[in-house]
């Protein structure tokens, strides 16, 4: 019910073009399953391919494409909470709060989960269309992303709220946490709320993604749920390229103001190449239609 209205996005050619070259590696068996004879004209509707029952070995040192979640587009939605640990009352599931990230979540009402309250009295900053932050990109709904890569970069493209973020893969170090904001390097820079990240590759087909410098916990929630994160959050990203069609991220919270140890949010998350020619819909969010649902539907379900 709280679905937004989504639209075609017609990506140009000057912004697909940053990844020619990880696209011609990455791109050719998916780019074949699309058709090589396609015409003009059906471009605009290349479907998702099926995945191929003998898949080509991963490409070295490349996660570039546009990828999918492969159990399916509601995979990523993780509407009750992070997808490794949702919100839903179990005590495997509860992550390990410090007393202030107890109270701070208690503090937050959300719409999801097993706290959840009315829909006329949730105080999501997400639905009052407030930036989204990091990590929540990799958990509200998480559909068709596009990684775009050269030498120096990689760029991380969301299909939801059309955002996007860099990690840097040049050899430069991994910023520290100050307050308010990082060092990074022999600079002090301001916190972000998608944080500042760096990637170094483990062994030919894995990556591994440090981010640091997000905004304080006042501005932005972990998940649906209300989990709370702060500015002392270090996000701690896996991706492994299993084979040249499939991706498996992985994501580790490690923020000591909120929680007594680090945890995984996200385990070996699957993600399915598709065609570099696919055309992504367009998902955002409209402040205009959150207030029509919460005069039409929110406030009236919930007595207000």
């Amino acid at each position: 019910m709280r679905q937004h209205l989504r639209s075609f996005l017609f990506f140009s050619l000057g912004i697909l073009s940053f990844a020619s070259m990880g696209f011609a590696q990455a791109g050719g068996a998916a780019g074949s399953a699309a058709g090589a004879k396609t015409s003009a004209a059906d471009l605009w509707s290349v479907s998702i391919p099926k995945p191929p029952a003998n898949p080509a070995p991963a490409p070295k040192h490349d996660i570039s494409g546009t990828w999918t979640p492969a159990n399916g587009p509601g995979a990523g939605i993780q509407a009750s909470g992070v997808a490794a640990m949702p919100n839903d009352g179990k005590p495997e599931h509860q992550p390990p709060f410090t007393d202030y990230g107890l109270q701070v979540y208690k503090s937050h009402h959300a719409l999801e989960g097993k706290d959840a309250v009315l829909p006329g009295f949730y105080d999501d900053p997400r639905d009052k269309c407030e930036p989204m932050g990091f990590p929540r990109a990799n958990f509200y709904n998480l559909r068709e992303t596009q990684i775009l890569q050269d030498e120096y970069k990689i760029a991380i493209l969301y299909q939801y709220d059309t955002k996007w973020r860099i990690v840097w893969t040049d050899g430069r170090p991994v910023p520290e946490n100050i307050d308010g904001g990082v060092k990074a390097g022999k600079e002090l820079k301001e916190s972000r709320f998608y944080g500042y990240s760096v990637g170094h590759w483990t062994d030919d087909t894995t990556l591994v993604v440090d981010t640091l410098g997000m905004m304080p916990e006042n501005k932005v929630w972990l998940d649906t749920a209300g989990r709370p994160i702060s500015d002392k959050l270090h996000v701690i990203e896996t991706f492994h390229r299993v084979n040249h069609d499939r991706l498996e991220w992985s994501v580790t919270i490690d923020d000591p103001k909120m929680y007594t140890k680090p945890w995984v949010a996200m385990n070996k998350f699957p993600m399915m190449l598709e065609s570099p020619q696919r055309d992504i819909m367009e998902q955002y969010c409209s402040l205009t239609e959150m207030e029509e649902y919460n005069k039409l539907f929110a406030n009236p379900s919930s007595g207000k």
